[in-house]
This record gives C-alpha cells, structure tokens and sequence, in this order.
C-alpha cells in the first residue's frame, strides 16, 4: 500500500512542476522572455517548444519524488537525484530537438519536488494508507519545502561530469555573481521572500491572476542578480533590466496603465539587447510551484 500512496503523490507532485512550468512560459506578456506574443528575445524557441519540454520532463520529477520519499537530505540523496536529473535534461533535449529550454528550472524545480516528497513523508503517520496527510500546516510550508530543497543542495554531486565553460561558472569568474547554486544553497531566498510575497501581495489587492504573477516575475527582475542576463549582455544588461523591472513597480506594477508602459518600455530593451531574463523566469515557476502545493486541499488535487 505504501508504494501505491508514494506513485500517486509522486506524480501528483510532477503534475504540480509540469503546470508550473507550462503557467510561466504561457504567462503573458513577459520582457524578453517566450510567451504568448512569440519568442521574445530568442531565436530558437517557441511556445510550443517550451510547453512540449515541460511535459517531457513529467516523468523525471515524479522520478526524483519517488527517490526522495522517506529520506533526509545527505550525499547519497544529492547524487541520486542530479543522476535522474541529467538523465531528464537528455529527455528535454530529445524532445527539444537539442535546445536547452529547462536545465535550470530542472535544478531548481527537481530540488524544490524532492523537499515537499521529503516534508510530505514528515507530516504521514506509519498507519496512514489513506495518502492523506496528517495535516501538520508545517509540512505544507513554502519556507519548510524551499530549507529542505536547500539543505540537499549543500551536498556536492561528486559524479558531476566536469563543465569548465559553464554559463555559471564563467558568470561566476567574469563578474563574481552568484547563481542558481547559491540560490539552491540558501534555500531559495528570491522565491520565498521576493516573489511569493508579490504574488500574494497582488492577490490581496484584488488584482487578476495573470496579474499577480506578472508583479512576481518582474519583482524577482527588480531584485535578482540574473545569471542569464549577465552571461548574454553583461553588467549593462542587468542593470537595464533591473532599472526597468523596478520602473514597473514604482508605477504601480503590471495591473496599472503606467506600470504596463514601463513593462512595454522593459521588454522593448531587453529585446534590443537580445538577452531575456532566464534566470527569473525558472524562480517564477518555482514560485508558482511552491504556491500550488501550499495552498492545494490536497496534493493528490490539481
């Protein structure tokens, strides 16, 4: 029975990082960044390309929950887990045609799935067969999931294939950034405390979905130091989106005529400069993610 309860919230939980994942790239209109519009400041995806990706990608998340259960974090659970990772990168890029669509929101994503599969087992009493849990507000938390995500990703993956050109470790030397690991390691700070607060914050104010998630998105721009905007167009690029990014927010966010021209004015400069704001579309979607499974009745419900 255990083994029934463990597939069906493992993939409940894959649910939940695929429609994550498809919400931010149908998420419109977003600077620089694939959307509903077209292909922002890319050449070489799409829509469809971006939403085919995430659901290639259901089968490795449901695969890092299933591992995850009824552990704790340490060395053997970091390995496992970027082992089934880069297996699923080679299932994005089949289905991508070689296009790196996802690799960093499949770290943060598959990290942020293995801590609720690991707070999930904390809340679950030895007898419950009901795959109901118990109900302890702790085991839903955001912070709790994000802490747990971070505690595994202290671990080094010791099988890592060696990257000496990585677009991290080449930010990280170039301009002495930080990037998704640190972000990971920390417990993912700019999604906690940045972009699930906008989120709620623009609920609270009455404003409509797609809104609220767009004042997410561009609070993480206004705060983030993107790795990805760094690797294509250098410092200039950050601070031109940053500038932008917080332009929005002083008018009011995306919901208000202002704040919409200045996130018009942010995508036209980002799209000029050809770079897009990667990093904070991947800790958008973790958001949304970790939103889902916090205010969800139960994980087994979409």
């Amino acid at each position: 029975m255990r083994e029934v309860i463990i597939d069906k919230t493992a993939w409940s939980l894959a649910d939940h990082a695929v429609q994550a994942l498809a919400d931010e790239a149908e998420l419109t209109p977003k600077p620089g960044l694939v959307d509903g519009r077209g292909s922002g400041s890319h050449s070489d995806m799409t829509l469809e390309l971006m939403l085919r990706s995430a659901e290639a990608l259901r089968g490795t998340f449901a695969e890092i929950a299933s591992a995850a259960f009824g552990r704790t974090p340490d060395q053997p659970l970091r390995e496992q887990l970027a082992a089934i990772g880069r297996r699923g990168e080679q299932a994005m890029l089949a289905a991508t045609g070689g296009v790196n669509t996802h690799r960093g929101a499949i770290w943060a994503l598959g990290l942020l799935v293995a801590g609720a599969a690991i707070c999930e087992t904390a809340t679950r009493s030895p007898s419950d067969t009901a795959g109901e849990a118990v109900g302890e507000a702790a085991g839903r938390s955001a912070k709790q999931i994000a802490a747990t995500a971070g505690a595994i990703a202290c671990f080094d993956d010791r099988a890592a294939p060696p990257s000496p050109s990585s677009h991290g470790l080449l930010v990280r030397q170039r301009y002495g950034a930080t990037g998704a690991l640190e972000e990971a390691q920390r417990g993912f700070p700019h999604v906690t405390r940045v972009a699930l607060p906008a989120l709620r914050a623009a609920r609270r104010r009455g404003e409509k979905e797609h809104f609220a998630r767009l004042d997410a998105l561009i609070s993480l721009i206004a705060n983030l130091g993107d790795t990805c905007l760094l690797y294509r167009g250098g410092v200039a690029a950050l601070e031109a989106a940053k500038l932008g990014a917080q332009a929005v927010i002083t008018h009011g966010g995306v919901s208000t005529i202002p704040g919409r021209l200045a996130l018009e004015k942010l995508d036209a400069t980002l799209r000029r400069l050809r770079v897009s704001p990667g990093g904070s579309a991947d800790l958008l979607a973790a958001a949304l993610f970790l939103d889902r499974i916090e205010t969800s009745d139960r994980w087994e419900e979409s």
